[in-house]
């Protein structure tokens, strides 16, 4: 929210509305003989991503989301990691006028999955592909259709469906090691206070970070185990990505020039 003075507060969590997943609002299992005529729009864009400043993150992209985007962990207690991609509410940084993504940075796996997601059937533990029915992202009519003319997957469907196999993997093992941060004692509030241009500052809150003083101090056996489960690699990138605070302040102060231009 905006303040009547010159500072700006802002929060990391934001909640999809009615308990969807961020950005979906109707997902639907893909049918073959329901959607065989649907496709996926042309180059539909990253839009959907417009009034988000902050996304999931499975595990095993830290080391490289830490180059481009502040990695920090949500404060509900269940630890889940989060890429910042702005510093003002309902913003998100990255995401160009065209609805292009900035150049030359990754894109965090949440995003580029979509509008497709996982959905796990209510009579068992079978999982199902399922396709956000979004006007802006489906086509009546279009060339890449989710069936063939056999009503088989299209090859757009069947690299889908493994990137979802992937990324749920990939989403379990993050689940396993949220659990043990939130449960280590290693994360502590914190508030990101940043100066942009005609000296006002952001206030950024709502998330959390590692404390470096209390992973120094971290109990040996701890410690082993989580180097045992491969995990000392991604609390790192999470502690090397507090650098990219200040693109995103670099970023706030290139829109704050547009806007009062």
């Amino acid at each position: 929210m905006a303040k009547k003075d010159d500072n700006t507060t802002a929060a990391a969590a934001q909640k999809p509305a009615a308990n969807m997943p961020l950005f979906y609002t109707n997902p639907m299992p893909l049918d073959a003989k329901a959607h065989a005529d649907l496709a996926l729009k042309q180059n539909f864009g990253f839009g959907f991503t417009k009034g988000v400043n902050a996304v999931p993150l499975n595990l095993i992209e830290m080391p490289q989301v830490c180059h481009y985007y502040p990695i920090a962990f949500s404060p509900d207690g269940n630890a889940t990691p989060v890429a910042i991609l702005g510093l003002r509410d309902n913003e998100n940084l990255f995401l160009k006028a065209d609805n292009t993504w900035e150049a030359n940075t990754y894109i965090p796996a949440y995003i580029r999955r979509y509008p497709f997601i996982f959905s796990e059937l209510p009579e068992g533990d079978q999982l199902t592909l399922c396709i956000d029915m979004n006007d802006n992202v489906i086509d009546k009519k279009g060339d890449q259709k989710f069936f063939d003319a056999e009503g088989k997957p299209s090859e757009l469907a069947s690299n889908a469906l493994e990137f979802c196999k992937s990324y749920h993997a990939a989403a379990q093992q993050t689940v396993e090691f949220s659990k043990a941060l939130a449960e280590s004692g290693l994360l502590v509030d914190r508030e990101a206070q940043i100066n942009v241009a005609g000296n006002r500052r952001i206030n950024f809150s709502g998330f959390k970070i590692i404390d470096e003083q209390k992973l120094a101090d971290m109990d040996d056996k701890a410690f082993l185990e989580w180097r045992k489960k491969g995990w000392l690699p991604f609390l790192y990138a999470h502690l090397f990505s507090g650098a990219q605070w200040q693109r995103l302040s670099y970023l706030l102060n290139q829109r704050l020039e547009k806007e009062a231009a």
